[in-house]
């Protein structure tokens, strides 16, 4: 189960690194979107700071999850960002879905793995 843990952290910080590398240095073209999610994105792109934060914490975090320096903090910290992205993905672009499934179960794969670390925060 050690071996399928550092794979999966392995892989899960690859994706969000080269995510968030790419958005930052623009090394893809944006894809074409349409209908709902083209709303919902030129509203988030209109915050202008929703996307830099989501994409920095990417960066953070994958990174952590590379080194296996603060994984347990990252596994935390990335959950909003993972569930977002698969429900986004779920309700209005699902061809992204087998990639949204993996990032959020490959999230919860590392809280359960990673779970004692965890157990002293819902302790009285």
């Amino acid at each position: 189960m050690k071996i399928a843990t550092i794979i999966v952290r392995v892989l899960l910080g690859a994706l969000l690194v080269f995510a968030s590398a790419s958005f930052f240095l623009k090394l893809a073209p944006e894809p074409e979107v349409t209908g709902n999610f083209k709303a919902f994105q030129v509203g988030i792109i209109a915050s202008s700071y929703l996307m830099p934060l989501a994409k920095g914490l990417e960066l953070l975090c994958g990174l952590s999850y590379l080194s296996g320096k603060y994984v347990t903090l990252a596994n935390i910290i990335i959950l909003p960002v993972t569930l977002n992205i698969l429900l986004i993905n779920l309700y209005m672009t699902p061809e992204g879905l087998p990639i949204a499934f993996f990032i959020f179960f490959a999230n919860m794969f590392l809280i359960y793995r990673y779970w004692d670390n965890y157990k002293s925060l819902f302790t009285a």
